[in-house]
């Protein structure tokens, strides 16, 4: 059986190009272990990934739009598969490993708060070492998931996790892939949403963006995409033409303008910080009340920093339902 795996690795010699980073030269776990027989280190964090109860709950975790009335609107799950699916397919046309491309990817958000970035800012509010989704996604793999044993990925998969959002310069490409997919993802779909839900009309796009990068969804990523690819081909970095980029980056500042500071679209998210601060704070002051794993940490770590982890691992439905058991007065019955 190692033969399959020892067969893939060989093949990655000839499929990967010289940017990119093969599975046997990976730096290794935090904890060594045997390699699997079949499956390279990288298709393991994959496989290791998905399987975890942090991946599984983010498909009750906002993207942008707080429990909107509809099932087509994205949650922090579909968001992470489209941006595996464009970084997948920029890391096979450049050469790149599109195993570890996938793991960076489908791990990038797993220490998302409830309530998308709403949520992130009260924690980084309430908590006195701040909170950072990037930062909590690598906690979640390290520590947290696996009922508090960690995943154990490879280095090259927790550092690209831990750098999806600003990046570093000795960065692997396979990142810095999954660094441009993650907002060519996000400006598209959320853009896609905000149609659906009446915030923004096409009329309402800039001309540029449309001039440079097309007037519809599938076409502005198409576009972007093959564009990165291109420009990117045969480079030990990953970019753009600076007519799309500048393009993207006017996309961008247009939905932090439009729809991400949209008091509309963004009404019900005041009440987060209710929600989650009352949340936070009772935990705080009885701590006891916290899970059995979530004492442990509290243990090793600090009761904060405890309370902290269980509060961003919530789902919005979960954390409401918890506000409401802790806050709200139940229904008194006659018995």
């Amino acid at each position: 059986m190692a033969d399959i795996r020892q067969e893939r690795e060989a093949l990655e010699q000839v499929l990967i190009g010289e940017y990119g980073v093969k599975a046997v030269d990976t730096h290794g776990r935090q904890r060594p272990e045997p390699p699997c027989p079949v499956r390279t280190c990288f298709q393991r964090d994959v496989d290791r990934i998905i399987h975890s109860k942090p991946f599984r709950r983010l498909k009750h975790k906002t993207q942008v739009f707080l429990n909107p009335e509809g099932d087509h609107y994205r949650t922090r799950l579909t968001h992470t598969l489209e941006v595996s699916r464009i970084a997948r397919t920029i890391s096979r046309a450049l050469c790149l490993n599109e195993d570890l491309t996938e793991a960076i990817a489908l791990g990038h958000d797993l220490g998302h708060t409830p309530f998308g970035h709403a949520g992130e800012r009260v924690l980084n509010e309430l908590y006195p070492g701040g909170f950072r989704h990037d930062e909590q996604s690598l906690r979640v793999v390290d520590h947290l998931a696996k009922d508090g044993q960690g995943l154990n990925l490879c280095y090259e998969t927790r550092m690209g996790i831990l750098h999806h959002k600003n990046g570093q310069p000795d960065d692997t490409l396979e990142a810095k892939v999954v660094q441009r997919a993650d907002r060519v993802a996000y400006i598209n779909h959320d853009a896609d949403d905000a149609f659906r839900a009446g915030i923004l009309t096409a009329d309402m796009l800039p001309a540029s963006v449309k001039r440079e990068l097309g007037d519809r969804n599938s076409v502005r990523i198409d576009t972007i995409t093959r564009d990165i690819i291109r420009e990117s081909s045969g480079k030990d970095d990953i970019v753009m033409s600076p007519a799309i980029e500048s393009a993207v980056n006017e996309f961008r500042d247009f939905m932090f303008e439009k729809v991400y500071r949209n008091p509309v679209a963004k009404g019900e998210e005041s009440k987060v910080l209710g929600i989650l601060s009352g949340i936070y704070e009772y935990y705080r002051t009885h701590p006891s009340m916290l899970p059995r794993d979530d004492r442990a940490l509290m243990e090793e770590d600090s009761l904060e920093r405890a309370v902290c982890d269980y509060v961003s691992g919530m789902t919005d439905q979960y954390a409401i339902d918890r506000y409401s058991d802790l806050f709200l007065p139940g229904s008194w019955q006659v018995r």
